[in-house]
This record gives C-alpha cells, sequence and structure tokens, in this order.
C-alpha cells in the first residue's frame, strides 16, 4: 500500500474523531455534565481534524460564539492547505 492510502486513512479517522468530539462536547455541555478542554479540541484540529471540527462546531451548533473557535478553526484550516500545497509543490 502506498503512503496516500494511509494519509487518506489518517485523515479520515482525524476528522470523524474532531466532528464527533464536538458532538459530544456539545452534548455534555447541555447536560451539565464534564465537558472536554478546549486545548483537546484545538489539538484534535491541528493534527488533521480541522474539517471534521468545523464541520461539528456547525452541525451541533457549539462554540460558535467564541472567536477563538470562530476564527481559529478556518485559521488552522488555511494553515494545513498551504503546508499541503507546500509539500506537493515543492518536489
Amino acid at each position: 500500500m502506498n503512503i496516500l492510502y494511509f494519509v487518506a486513512l489518517y485523515l479520515t479517522v482525524i476528522n470523524l474523531t474532531g466532528f464527533a468530539v464536538m458532538g459530544i462536547d456539545k452534548r455534555k455541555a447541555v447536560r451539565h455534565l464534564w465537558r472536554v478542554r478546549e486545548s483537546t479540541l484545538f489539538l484534535i484540529a491541528l493534527l488533521g481534524g480541522s474539517v471534521g471540527s468545523i464541520l461539528g462546531m456547525r452541525m451541533f451548533r457549539h462554540k460558535t460564539r467564541h472567536w477563538y473557535f470562530v476564527y481559529g478553526m478556518p485559521a488552522i484550516l488555511v494553515l494545513q492547505i498551504l503546508l499541503a500545497v507546500f509539500i506537493l509543490t515543492r518536489g
């Protein structure tokens, strides 16, 4: 198997994780239960789950009043896209 298969698999898993964790945290917030740390939500996005995290934010209407999520998550995605373009065009 080639590297692209593993990259695609990794990105699928990390984005599903980002989406799911946003939903889990929203559910816990509504029920006034223990919450997922914001640093964990950002870490998942930084590790490649920014698309899933953004979709989770929108679908579950979660963290949409926090400017650092509203602007931070898309900023992470843009940086990841720029990094991918740099890596793919460099050689």
